[in-house]
């Protein structure tokens, strides 16, 4: 396995996800995890990520420097390469230009890292600081215009150092960068697959729960749905699952959930309705942070009345995913700016009755798809769309109220009846109607009307940390437009949402 640092970079789960795309696992972890830890995980190598910060600045993100005495492979990017440095007694300067963006890099060994390369290649810079002097046993292998020491390595002491993001897309020979750090330099194999992970998760899951019962918030999205099965795959009749009708589900949602589990799958079910119970905890609440934890303090409240009619239950088991723990909690303490927490880790009370089981925590989506494909799921389940778990709570912009909701449900299944219709559900990420708290003036049947406005939004991508939005036929468009407004009492205007992520979110809130 290959272990990653999170020096706060915006980029270090793509580096994850390039490690995993050859088919090595890879943990990310803070900068504060002990030596004991690191040599607990056995790493084959190690990647210290970028980061937003200056080596010299205050309170500017460290590692126990001992990482550099194991005789492993290091790999530095951006301020991992900027501490390595460092700390083996080189140099760091402020640049006098900083570098973002494309550059053309000049590789002076087509070696180590660089193996394969072309002598000339794009890549992707985003620094401000540079290396002023190599550490002893250094030497230069790439630079750019801008940048004399683009790449250095020690050979001796396996430490190599990129002042580029080859993680990016944007650097076309990355992947083959990695490649060779991966497979020429620690030496790793291609161990890594979906078979693997279900046979080390059952393991896993059956050491942490034992007899134990555990309890599952079921919603019918991929990731509880992936987690249910995977759950009961490993400890069969110990786990019940509870779905949960909060009332700010899409239409229909909880009869398909019981349909599948319950009659399908076989797998112990228990509905909760609740609906009441959280629009009136909602009333009246319009932060969207708010939103999202009084949801998440609420599911649980429900989940502990639940669990205490099962006997000996122990355990909550959760679809966490990897990009959940990264936007939400600072990539596991790390440095990295928390963007929003998430339904599964943003709601948790500080003291709770159950023990956590999070199966599928270090997995990014598209992992877990293929995960439910391995575990025999129905594609309609794995290649369903991401569903929010505060669901049209947060594409409520503004009070939640059982007027509202009915509004931007009616609407939400009209666009995805189109979406279906035109054979567009599959090659979109997600699709999906937010509700805004504005109303403007409109001409129906002759009559002046003041209405609500209906956003639409669709965005495409590989993995949800990065989307962009779908440039649907404007015929489509149109149709959605006309449906909605004809259709759904109390809209008279749809707008089309033409913001990517960055800087935009996917969900509005």
């Amino acid at each position: 396995m290959i272990l990653i640092i999170d020096f706060g970079s915006q980029y270090n789960q793509l580096i994850a996800r390039r490690v995993r795309e050859h088919h090595v696992y890879c943990q990310i972890e803070p900068p504060s995890i002990s030596m004991a830890a690191i040599k607990a995980l056995k790493p084959e190598g190690i990647i210290l990520s970028g980061g937003p910060s200056s080596i010299y600045s205050k309170g500017a993100p460290r590692v126990d420097k001992g990482i550099l005495d194991l005789g492993i492979p290091v790999l530095g990017i951006c301020y991992g390469l900027h501490y390595m440095i460092d700390s083996l007694g080189g140099k760091i300067i402020g640049s006098t230009k900083r570098e973002y963006g494309f550059a053309e890099l000049l590789v002076k060994k087509q070696k180590g890292m660089f193996a394969g390369v072309n002598k000339r290649t794009q890549c992707w810079m985003s620094h401000g600081d540079s290396i002023g002097k190599l550490p002893a046993g250094f030497t230069v292998t790439a630079s750019t215009d801008n940048t004399p020491i683009a790449a250095a390595e020690d050979v001796q002491r396996n430490f190599y150092a990129l002042q580029f993001h080859p993680e990016v897309v944007h650097t076309k020979e990355g992947k083959k960068m990695l490649a060779n750090f991966l497979f020429n330099i620690c030496r790793c194999k291609k161990s890594w697959s979906m078979k693997s992970f279900i046979n080390h998760a059952i393991e896993e899951i059956r050491q942490q729960v034992g007899s134990q019962k555990v309890i599952l918030g079921l919603s019918g999205g991929v990731d509880s749905s992936v987690a249910a099965v995977l759950l009961h795959k490993a400890i069969g009749k110990q786990l019940t699952c509870v779905f949960v009708d909060n009332g700010v589900l899409r239409a229909g949602e909880a009869e398909r959930v019981i349909e599948m589990f319950k009659k399908n799958l076989q797998i112990n079910l228990r509905f909760a309705r609740a609906g009441q119970l959280f629009l009136r905890k909602l009333k009246g609440v319009t932060d969207p942070e708010k939103k999202r934890k009084i949801i998440g303090r609420t599911f649980i409240e429900i989940f502990d009345q639940e669990a205490g009619k099962i006997k000996n239950v122990k355990f909550l088991a959760q679809g966490t995913l990897y990009p959940d723990l990264i936007e939400s909690r600072s990539a596991f303490g790390g440095p990295s700016a928390v963007i929003k927490s998430h339904h599964n880790v943003g709601g948790l009370p500080k003291k709770m009755n159950l023990q956590l089981v999070e199966p599928l925590k270090h997995l990014f989506k598209d992992e877990v798809r293929l995960l439910g494909k391995e575990l025999g799921l129905a594609d309609d389940v794995v290649w369903r769309q991401p569903f929010p778990g505060p669901g049209l709570a947060i594409r409520i912009i503004g009070e939640v109220t059982a007027q509202r909701l009915s509004i931007l449900r009616n609407a939400d299944t009209i666009l995805l009846e189109e979406i279906r219709a035109n054979n567009l559900y599959y090659k979109l990420w997600q699709s999906f109607a937010v509700l805004l708290p504005l109303k403007s003036v409109g001409i129906m049947g002759d009559q002046r009307t003041y209405e609500n406005i209906l956003a639409i939004r669709a965005v495409t991508s590989d993995d949800a940390m990065t989307a962009d939005w779908a440039q649907l036929p404007h015929s489509i468009l149109a149709r959605i437009s006309t449906r909605i407004i004809n259709e759904v009492r109390g809209v008279n205007r749809v707008v089309y949402d033409i913001s990517s992520k960055p800087p935009s979110t996917i969900e509005w809130e």
